[in-house]
């Protein structure tokens, strides 16, 4: 049985939060294993002491369905503020870590880098290293595994919203790992503490937590919608659905302008592990090609351990230049507030992947060629291990 951050916290409260004014970061997902939300918890356990809250992207109850869609500032119902981090400044106000003495942190994080959450995180870690505050991440399952990396590096120079340090887009870190190595490659240097769980081990996938879900964002439903994102989010830098609008968002995907046959005989050419590409046709109720028939496909993952989302949907864009140039387009800016540079290079983390693709480089071969960055970036992630 696992037990999360938050309950070990409520457990054991360490004794050096008596008498500690608190904030808590989180949404509203944040729920212990019996759907008690972390905010009802830590009242109860320290009464009197939360002083406010803070919502990351998508809003404190995960209702704004899209990037760039602000929420504002509001009370919950016992008129306690929650402050907006994704409103007029993804930053928060230095000020108002002034307010309390230690901010903590309850967010699901779905192990891919371009989920803004773990970028909230290390915003907040700044703020407190300059305000003196304490930061406690109440540490919760990757729920695509804490084994398996994969993707090429972001480099600097594409650093953004939705990637400001150098990892792969499948990182394999909890958020309290995560935590404590952009708190310590980054030279933040916030006084951070990770709350650990017991039970979890890395090979988990969510699945095998028996742990409930709730979808902390909209277009993330449920743990197979996870396994399919790290891949399937790169479609949100082109003219390609990626499912909003339906209700399987990311795990299917597709275009008017497909052809399903072509695509076939091209996927049939490369190892595609671990999943059934279903051919379908499916209309979105809302956003890209809302209320247009889309030729596209159901990813279904029948084995986590072998599945690669990343290689499945870099195959799938490939193939959209090869033979789709005519109809095939990238999403221009804005995405996240970077208003010049192509979304779709922030989403790889490297314009150099996208001018590879465009050249009609084998994925494969590109897998090859981030092959040792992967084995420097596993290495340096093993020196924050909380759990083996």
């Amino acid at each position: 049985m696992i037990q999360l951050g938050i309950e070990r916290l409520v457990a054991s409260p360490p004794p050096w939060l008596e008498g500690k004014k608190l904030a808590l970061l989180c949404n509203q997902a944040s729920v212990t294993g019996d759907f008690v939300h972390s905010r009802e918890v830590v009242e109860r356990t320290f009464p009197g002491k939360l002083v406010c809250l803070f919502s990351p992207q998508h809003g404190f109850f995960s209702e704004k369905q899209d990037n760039m869609v602000e929420s504002g500032h509001i009370q919950d119902s016992t008129g306690l503020p929650i402050y907006s981090l994704y409103g007029e400044s993804r930053r928060p106000d230095p000020q108002l870590f002034q307010e309390f003495d230690v901010l903590l942190v309850d967010l699901i994080d779905v192990g891919t880098r371009v989920y803004t959450f773990v970028w909230t995180l290390i915003y907040c870690l700044e703020a407190a290293a300059e305000s003196g505050c304490k930061v406690v991440v109440l540490d919760r399952p990757n729920p695509v595994g804490g084994d398996i990396i994969e993707g090429n590096m972001l480099r600097e120079q594409w650093c953004s919203f939705v990637g400001l340090h150098p990892i792969p887009m499948r990182h394999g870190l909890t958020l309290g790992e995560l935590g404590l190595l952009c708190n310590k490659e980054m030279c933040i240097g916030a006084d951070l503490e990770v709350i650990s769980m017991q039970g979890w081990r890395r090979e988990m996938f969510f699945s095998d937590t028996g742990l409930p879900w709730v979808f902390p964002s909209p277009n993330m439903p449920s743990p197979a919608t996870a396994l399919v994102y790290p891949g399937q989010v790169i479609w949100e830098g082109t003219n390609v659905s990626e499912g909003r609008g339906t209700t399987l968002p990311f795990e299917i995907f597709g275009a008017p302008f497909w052809d399903l046959a072509c695509i076939k005989r091209e996927l049939d050419k490369i190892l595609l592990p671990g999943c059934i590409l279903r051919p379908l046709i499916f209309e979105p109720c809302f956003g890209k090609w809302a209320s247009t028939p889309c030729q596209g496909y159901q990813i279904h993952v029948t084995d986590p351990k072998t599945f690669l989302s990343y290689r499945v949907s870099l195959a799938f864009l490939s193939i959209m230049l090869r033979y789709f140039r005519d109809d095939f387009a990238y999403k221009q800016p804005p995405y996240e507030y970077e208003y010049e540079r192509l979304p779709m290079d922030l989403i790889l983390g490297d314009d150099r992947l996208r001018l590879a693709l465009e050249a009609g480089e084998d994925v494969i071969k590109l897998e090859t060629g981030w092959a040792q960055d992967l084995a420097e970036y596993d290495q340096r992630r093993h020196a924050v291990f909380l759990y083996e």
